[in-house]
């Protein structure tokens, strides 16, 4: 049996390291390898590749807060993918708790399993030793993405705020007189934006520019996936918004990737409702007409800029995995 193992960094090395020695263990070879997803995804593309020459039964990919890299492995692989979250440890309740949330009928999902290094190898001999996978894993399916970033806002906030504050509208939508910053909308809206080569700049785009965008990779199926990004999207955010608020916790924006498995059907792929790419707000003491406090990166941000080249202090890190901490045992009712 054989497995490839890859990280973002070298500083992931020593977390990673741990897989490496429970697979020896085990008598299972492996390969490991450095190579950023968004840095040098040639490199990533390469590796992949050559391990599946060499009959790698499955792949670890370790990856941040946001565990972007292990969806980038499974868009390039059939093999089943295991994440494992790194640049601490603690911060993968979400990720693991998003992941595992029913679905809105009719959307397959296209994810990865989380957990520590050491498990992501117990999980890897499991994997390779038995024909079927045991329930503890995920089948995962390479997709061909659609190049539409799917932005979905139930409260006013960020780049909205300020848009609306010029003239009224976010991404060209005319909304209601009088909004304060941060004020629930009355209906979730749709505002994607382009999926832009590396590089290059996303753009806020509406329907008919994003009818226009998908054209040039999927002729004559334009308007026909807009339309349907459009009602996902907003069938996602509604189905977690309303789990979220019910233990405490607000959604407040998020987005979503999708892309077209082999029988051509949409399906959900890449990363969701992380962090990374959605702000989450604390229910207790929320009240609109001012910035909110977040369990998501904002925090981090706000630190950064106000303290503009400054390391993070230990201090900072501390109240970060506290809010994560708190973020999770909301959601699951769970101590963590």
């Amino acid at each position: 049996m054989h497995v490839g193992i890859v990280m973002g960094s070298d500083s992931d090395l020593p977390v990673m390291k741990k897989a490496a020695e429970v697979l020896s263990g085990f008598g299972v070879t492996y390969d490991m390898a450095i190579a950023s997803a968004h840095r040098t995804p040639k490199k990533l593309e390469e590796f992949i590749l050559a391990q599946e020459e060499k009959g790698a039964a499955c792949f670890i990919a370790g990856a941040g807060m946001a565990a972007a890299l292990p969806g980038v492995v499974a868009s390039m692989t059939l093999r089943p993918v295991i994440g494992v979250p790194l640049s601490g440890a603690r911060l993968d309740g979400m990720d693991a708790l998003f992941s595992i949330v029913q679905m809105p009928s009719g959307i397959p999902v296209a994810t990865v399993a989380i957990d520590g290094a050491k498990n992501a190898a117990y999980l890897a001999v499991e994997i390779g030793a038995v024909p079927e996978f045991d329930g503890n894993s995920m089948k995962t399916q390479k997709l061909e993405m659609i190049p539409v970033e799917c932005i979905v806002r139930g409260y006013i906030t960020g780049s909205g705020w300020e848009s609306y504050k010029k003239d009224g509208t976010i991404c060209g939508i005319r909304l209601p007189e009088g909004l304060e910053e941060c004020e629930k909308l009355p209906e979730a809206i749709f505002t994607p934006s382009t999926k832009a080569p590396v590089g290059e700049h996303d753009m806020n785009i509406s329907m008919e520019e994003g009818e226009e965008w998908i054209e040039r990779t999927f002729p004559g199926k334009g308007k026909e996936y807009m339309e349907r990004l459009r009602d996902l999207t907003l069938a996602l955010y509604r189905k977690c918004a309303d789990y979220a608020l019910s233990k405490g916790i607000i959604i407040a924006d998020t987005k979503f990737e999708f892309g077209l498995d082999k029988e051509g059907n949409i399906v959900l792929g890449d990363e969701m409702l992380t962090p990374d790419n959605s702000r989450f707000w604390p229910l207790d003491g929320y009240a609109p007409g001012k910035g909110q406090p977040s369990y998501d990166k904002q925090f981090v941000r706000d630190y950064l800029k106000e303290n503009p080249g400054d390391v993070l202090p230990q201090e900072i890190i501390d109240k970060t995995i506290g809010k994560y901490v708190e973020a999770y045992e909301l959601l699951t009712g769970e101590k963590f």
